[in-house]
């Protein structure tokens, strides 16, 4: 529980170093909650909607080889959602209201994403806390380079000739 606890303190931290910055939540990339400051949010559905954002911010810098996941930032008429790897295991979400600024939102998001990696790093990992019973994962090989890497990964579709022929439309 110490991770939990070690990271329910970074993002409170981050709350009083963001001015208008209104809830936090740290999570694994699979949508369990590790540790939230999200008053007016539930944090299981909040680390649901970021794992299902997360899946497809992935499939998209990889499809257009952008390298790893940094971050991700949404934008809505009340305010924005910023999302930014905690290593490899866990994402930070940050929920800011529209006058927050924007690049202090990215500087100290991405801080505590660092620290927040570190801090799950330490506490989860092989035979410790929750995963003690797991063996330490063994290094594969290297993966292959950016310019090795096939472009296009995801499923394309070729473009058909409709069935067909569209009838025109009255007064067009």
């Amino acid at each position: 529980m110490a991770v939990e606890t070690d990271v329910l303190d970074e993002l409170r931290r981050l709350r009083t170093r963001v001015p208008r910055l209104a809830g936090s939540l740290a999570a694994t990339v699979d949508g369990l909650v590790l540790a939230h400051d999200v008053p007016d949010t539930e944090p299981e559905g909040l680390a649901a909607l970021t794992a299902a954002a997360l899946g497809v911010a992935y499939r998209v810098t990889d499809a257009t080889a952008r390298g790893e996941f940094r971050e991700l930032l949404v934008r809505g008429t009340r305010g924005y959602v910023a999302t930014y790897a905690a290593g490899s295991t866990a994402v930070l979400t940050l929920l800011a209201d529209d006058r927050v600024n924007v690049g202090r939102l990215h500087l100290e998001g991405r801080r505590s994403g660092a620290r927040i990696a570190d801090l799950v790093a330490i506490g989860a990992g092989p035979g410790v806390g929750r995963h003690a019973d797991r063996a330490a994962p063994e290094q594969g090989p290297a993966p292959a380079s950016d310019a090795d890497r096939r472009i296009g990964t995801l499923p394309v579709r070729a473009p058909q000739r409709p069935a067909h022929r569209p009838r025109p439309q009255a007064g067009g």
